[in-house]
């Protein structure tokens, strides 16, 4: 049965069904679970919310929690079990729930933006459960979801890129230490910054090939229709508002629409700069194909002025020196595939060799781990599939 009760009755033991006010006010990612860490109780009543809904037929009803005993000052935090961490596993381990989960969210995107599209306002609070999840994929193993988060086919490009902008501002916000506030902010931003698409003609926005100067300088004014759309729903968070107006700022002050230069735009749209133009980069759009995730790095390194320095080198430690999926060369003339990524080893990922640059011809597969001790190859390089002849690499680590 669905109680609703004031914060400072909730108690270890219940199952929190939801809570009345904005996400923002409380501490944490989900609305759905089993309370039962002392210090996420403490938080929850001191987060000033109007109220708490409980299901007592989950957990504990409010009348039945005998006591306060559990957060007395008498009984230490080590005294109550902690929540569960997520536990890190393989890239292979994790891709089938990374699946599932893309699945998913391409759904709830999709949704989520026709509702736009429509004039209908954005239900923000039906973004974070979301948020959540892809946060819990990049936890246990981020690769496989950023991997995966890559392949998208052309016409769901839109939906899919803001899914995929969201894990990598994930991420991002992780390397770069911010608090968990400003993470699940980052989260949202990254899957809203591109609702104001839906204001853009389908026809300019699907156009097989290059745009006009009448076209572009329509699909250059979506941040701002972003901007008045998340407005009108009243409760995004001011981040995420600032985030859809100016990630296409440029550090050097090149971009639009305000033509903002270095921290005069925010910590998150540079991250949104470099998030959303990694993604575009690295997937096929209708006008051309998608660049390797290593060669895109690259690339990125050399535009003078685009990003902020310290935000792209903070990103390419959050996605790998060579991302999953990056074709390589080993020093012992191997080439193969990244398919996992070693926390804390940018140069040592584990790589699927498949072919010999020496004879020009297929090996045995092997995964080979380059930051296992003993291991003696390393990588030389990353290496162009178009050069070797290579169309589907994306098989040797799905």
């Amino acid at each position: 049965m669905l109680k609703k009760i004031s914060p400072d009755a909730v108690r270890l033991g219940m199952f929190i069904q939801g809570f009345e006010g904005s996400w923002l006010a409380h501490p944490f990612w989900k609305s759905k679970f089993v309370l039962d860490d002392a210090n996420d109780l403490m938080r929850l009543h001191q987060s000033g919310l109007a109220g708490v809904w409980i299901d007592t037929s989950k957990g504990l009803d409010a009348v039945s929690q005998p006591s306060t005993a559990a957060i007395s000052p008498s009984v230490p935090p080590a005294a109550v079990a902690p929540a569960a961490a997520v536990a890190r596993c393989s890239a292979q381990d994790e891709l089938q729930r990374a699946t599932k989960l893309l699945n998913r969210s391409r759904k709830a995107v999709t949704e989520l933006f026709s509702e736009a599209r429509l004039g209908n306002a954005i239900n923000v609070d039906g973004c974070l459960p979301l948020v959540a999840d892809i946060s819990d994929s990049l936890a246990r193993n981020s690769s496989a979801l950023l991997g995966l988060a890559r392949l998208k086919h052309k016409d769901e490009y839109t939906y899919m890129h803001s899914v995929a902008v969201c894990a990598l501002m994930l991420s991002l916000a992780r390397q770069l230490g911010l608090d968990d506030e400003s993470v699940r902010e980052a989260g949202l931003a990254g899957l809203l910054h591109d609702v104001g698409k839906m204001a853009m003609p389908l026809d300019v926005l699907n156009k097989p090939g290059g745009l006009t100067d009448s076209e572009f300088a329509i699909m250059r004014s979506h941040p701002e229709r972003g901007h008045a759309i998340l407005a009108a729903a009243g409760s995004i968070p001011a981040s995420a508002l600032d985030v859809c107006l100016h990630h296409h700022e440029k550090f050097d002050g090149s971009g639009y629409p305000s033509g903002l230069k270095g921290e005069s735009i925010s910590l998150l749209s540079r991250m949104g700069a470099v998030c959303d133009v990694y993604d575009a980069i690295t997937s096929n759009r209708p006008y051309k194909q998608a660049w390797n995730p290593a060669e895109s790095l690259a690339r990125m390194a050399q535009w003078a002025g685009h990003f902020d320095t310290q935000v792209f080198h903070a990103f390419v430690r959050s996605v790998g020196i060579y991302p999953l999926g990056s074709l390589v060369r080993l020093e012992s003339g191997r080439l193969g595939v990244v398919v996992d990524l070693m926390p804390g080893k940018l140069t040592e990922p584990v790589v699927r060799v498949f072919f010999s640059a020496k004879s020009k011809g297929p090996i045995q597969q092997q995964d080979v781990d380059l930051s296992r001790r003993g291991v003696n190859d390393r990588i030389l390089g990353r290496e162009d599939p178009e050069h070797w002849g290579f169309s589907n690499l994306d098989d040797f680590w799905r």
